[in-house]
């Protein structure tokens, strides 16, 4: 898959002290999670409302539910990749390893086929391949295959991550937001 890097973002990207009181507590609990804040928390910090909403939905979104959080990140790598979003991989990865993935299932989100995964977790990868064409590729066929291995609960968050997940590249790629350098203690 080719991707798509930048060097320069096409908006600011503020730190900390540049943004506003609610804003600089969803920086401190990023940081604390992540050990840094992502690039795309920074871009959209210059619209506080949108950025306060963005972390509101995320939580939720990406944390454990009926779906462990490791799960849903690869489907979020997965997905990022189809849109050619490097920023959204590099991070994605990130948060797959620190929410339990193996270094196994996160190298293998572009041949998941071969890769370590359950069959269940092959039929939501694949889902979201089918997805990513578009809603109403979502025919009866594709719609029971997916539903013979997830719940109600577990297909509404595996729908909300994938669609999520055509929104969030698109956003970072339209600004040109350069992927977040990870923490040291990643890099080695």
């Amino acid at each position: 898959m080719a991707f798509h890097s930048y060097e320069q973002s096409r908006v600011a990207l503020l730190e900390r002290g540049e943004v506003t009181t609610a804003v600089a507590a969803v920086y401190d609990k990023l940081f604390t999670e992540r050990g840094v804040v992502p690039n795309m928390f920074k871009a959209v910090a210059n619209t506080p409302e949108l950025a306060l909403g963005f972390a509101a939905l995320l939580k939720p979104l990406m944390g454990d539910g009926a779906l462990p959080a490791f799960y849903k990140e690869l489907v979020a790598t997965r997905v990022s990749a189809l849109n050619e979003c490097e920023y959204c991989v590099s991070s994605h990865r990130y948060l797959a390893k620190l929410r339990g993935a193996s270094h196994e299932q996160i190298q293998a989100f572009d041949h998941y086929e071969d890769g370590p995964f359950s069959e269940r977790e092959k039929a939501g990868f694949r889902y979201a391949d089918l997805l990513h064409t578009g809603g109403n590729a979502i025919d009866d066929a594709a719609w029971n295959a997916v539903s013979a291995h997830f719940s109600q609960n577990e297909l509404i968050e595996l729908t909300a991550v994938i669609a999520a997940f055509e929104f969030f590249p698109r956003f970072n790629s339209a600004l040109h937001i350069p992927v977040t350098p990870l923490p040291e203690e990643h890099t080695r």
